[in-house]
């Protein structure tokens, strides 16, 4: 048998370790932030990152029963499908236009600070990389939201990222904030969404772009598990699933009278593809 290496987990009699840590002594010391943190990147997190890389999980669990991987998930649940299909259902929806707003900001900002370090001013280098955008007719992922004016999210994880160290003066967030800066004085007030934080903070803590979609992907199926559930126990088989018509109606919701109530809805005004 030929043998061939990994270095994620160690498996022996009696023993389990992740990245070399005994995973029973992690059981009940690490949240679930800081394990991610550790199989995704090797190590251990301080505490403060630790605590932001759970965050950044945390707000992206759920955004409502009408973002794609939800209806894809409640669409397949209504045949009768297993759980594992449902949600394996709701995961290949996540892509590009979906779930891939993570990665494609944090490219967008890398390209802002490869052209600072090039002899642009960081703002220039914003502007430059907008303009180009808009030149190709493409939009800007990470920038704006389709509900949000200004996203809730995104404040509480500035917030977190700066207890934790990271220096928003330079690096990707950064870059982010100019490219906001430049949009506002533009007359369209785009302000940094929840995946365009994610993506500048992930970028900061070395994260590699190329598994960034993959923090969504493991934050988003608690999520996608409850729409499942749901669907299964509150719904008829093979109904016909409107997405405008979802109506939040768990703890906190609105008086029947005193407003919508839906999930989600509002003008698109999201230069991002989430």
């Amino acid at each position: 048998m030929t043998s061939w290496p990994t270095a994620i987990t160690e498996i022996a009699p009696n023993r389990v370790r992740v990245r070399g840590q005994d995973i029973a002594a992690l059981m009940g010391s690490v949240s679930f932030g800081e394990a991610v943190h550790l199989i995704l990147l090797g190590r251990l997190p301080t505490a403060e990152v630790g605590r932001l890389f759970e965050a950044m999980l945390v707000s992206s669990i759920d955004h409502g029963a009408t973002p794609p991987s939800a209806l894809a998930a409640r669409t397949v649940a209504s045949t009768g499908a297993s759980l594992s299909a449902s949600v394996a259902a709701g995961i290949m929806s996540i892509n590009a236009h979906h779930g891939g707003a993570i990665e494609a900001c944090a490219r967008t900002l890398g390209q802002v600070l490869a052209l600072a370090g090039a002899g642009s001013t960081l703002d220039e280098a914003a502007a430059s990389v907008i303009a180009q955008a808009k030149t190709r007719g493409e939009k800007l992922a990470g920038f704006g939201h389709r509900v949000h004016t200004a996203d809730p999210r995104t404040a509480r994880l500035f917030e977190l990222a700066r207890q934790a160290g990271l220096d928003e003066t330079r690096g990707h967030i950064a870059a982010a904030r100019a490219i906001e800066a430049a949009f506002a004085a533009s007359g369209k007030a785009l302000p940094i969404n929840v995946d365009g934080a994610i993506g500048a903070i992930a970028a900061d803590l070395g994260v590699d772009c190329a598994i960034m979609n993959g923090l969504f992907m493991i934050a988003r199926v608690p999520g996608l598990v409850a729409h499942v559930a749901e669907e299964k126990a509150r719904m008829k088989p093979m109904r016909p699933i409107t997405p405008g018509a979802a109506v939040y109606d768990g703890p906190g919701a609105a008086p029947a009278d005193g407003g919508t109530g839906k999930a989600e809805g509002g003008t698109d005004t999201s230069e991002g593809k989430a």
